[in-house]
């Protein structure tokens, strides 16, 4: 495992680069081959070869244009909100994700495979809308409050897996895929009960939390960024100080690199797994107050819809640097708001965009393929590793 850890959050930024250019490449293949055009085209490609390859261009570029105005800026569009309405949905997904991805690049980094970030996202949001839905406060107290009762929540539960870890030695990938399932659980039994279904309601959903408990709206109601996109690159640079600059962060490098020597050193192997653990899962918290208190505003099943799972693809891709992790998630961001209008538009299936997704981890966690794709040489300290 820890091998394994290494491959993937190791390497120079240009493989993560082209393993992005590459899953692109084969995702315009797929494009292709799914496109009704193409399909009837290339029976005659022969005789009228230009009938194909117009076809071909259309459905591939089309669909990358569709996704380029779904997620960064719709020239098409009649007015200015229209516009620049892409790149703030862009962002809005963005947000969780990047938060999640820099709590699990924190633990990779430290040599910890968390995969548990769904968990953690989902108890932050607990805490965070319970006292954003039941306590009475003025905004300066409230929304600090939920907030920090989000990050807690969070910071508890991955403290849990480290504590196991310390304690027992139970195998930190099994704990968190288990205690994904606690999570979603407890949250489904939770909704369905007066602890926090809204009075009245017969669907698995809790009362709007309050409005002094909310993250502001800084551009407008018609979009859905909001403070979290702040809270986000303060959290980025929270990450990097930590894992760079700070004690704390050199005994998690210490870990990662070699536990047995950085217990020789001195370093607590058991408080630090703790501590790694429960400083990943806060940031993952943090992630479900985003949802809680600004996109979603209330809590219901799928608060932390896929962002858990995206947010280990964005910790890979950007090699558990955070602001790699911080372009990594823009990235994803990016692809979770184009997909819906190149599905509209171009009738290209949604699926495609959780293809190149995948391809992404894929060739991250194949650098030999990437640079067998793009004819690049390892370098002598490569080989040297």
């Amino acid at each position: 495992m820890k091998r394994v850890m290494k491959e993937l959050t190791g390497g120079n930024a240009i493989l993560s680069v082209l393993a992005v250019v590459a899953s692109f490449i084969v995702g315009g293949i797929l494009i292709a081959v799914s496109s009704e055009s193409v399909q009837t085209t290339i029976g005659y490609v022969t005789a009228r070869p230009s009938d194909f390859f117009t076809a071909l261009w259309n459905s591939v570029f089309g669909a990358y244009d569709a996704m380029f105005r779904g997620a960064i800026f719709n020239y098409k569009a009649t007015s200015f909100v229209q516009m620049i309405k892409p790149i703030t949905e862009t962002l809005a997904y963005a947000t969780p994700i990047t938060m999640a991805g820099l709590g699990l690049a924190v633990a990779f980094r430290s040599g910890l495979f968390n995969i548990g970030a769904t968990g953690q996202i989902i108890f932050g949001a607990m805490f965070a809308g319970w006292v954003g839905i039941f306590v009475d406060l003025p905004f300066y107290l409230h929304f600090p409050l939920a907030v920090l009762a989000g990050i807690i929540g969070g910071g508890l539960f991955g403290a849990l897996v480290g504590l196991l870890k310390a304690t027992t030695g139970a195998n930190e990938v099994i704990v968190t895929i288990m205690l994904n399932y606690i999570a979603g659980m407890l949250l489904s039994f939770l909704l369905k009960t007066p602890i926090l279904q809204a009075p009245g309601s017969i669907n698995p959903v809790s009362p709007p939390v309050r409005d002094t408990s909310k993250y502001w709206f800084f551009l407008g109601d018609q979009f859905r960024v909001h403070g979290g996109l702040i809270a986000m690159l303060l959290a980025v640079v929270f990450t990097w100080w930590l894992l760079n600059r700070s004690t704390l962060g050199f005994r998690f490098r210490a870990l990662g690199h070699n536990p047995s020597a950085a217990k020789v050193a001195g370093i607590n192997i058991g408080l630090t797994y703790v501590l790694v653990m429960g400083i990943s899962g806060a940031l993952s918290g943090l992630a479900g107050t985003s949802q809680v208190l600004g996109s979603e505003k209330f809590l219901t099943l799928g608060v932390a819809a896929s962002f858990g799972f995206d947010a280990i693809t964005v910790a890979l891709l950007g090699r558990s640097n955070p602001w790699g992790v911080l372009v990594a998630g823009l990235l994803f961001g990016g692809l979770r708001a184009g997909a819906v209008t190149m599905q509209a538009n171009q009738g290209v299936p949604i699926d495609i965009v959780l293809v190149v997704q995948s391809l992404i981890v894929l060739f991250i966690a194949a650098p030999p393929l990437v640079r067998a794709m793009f004819r690049i040489k390892e370098s002598k300290k490569e080989v040297a590793k």
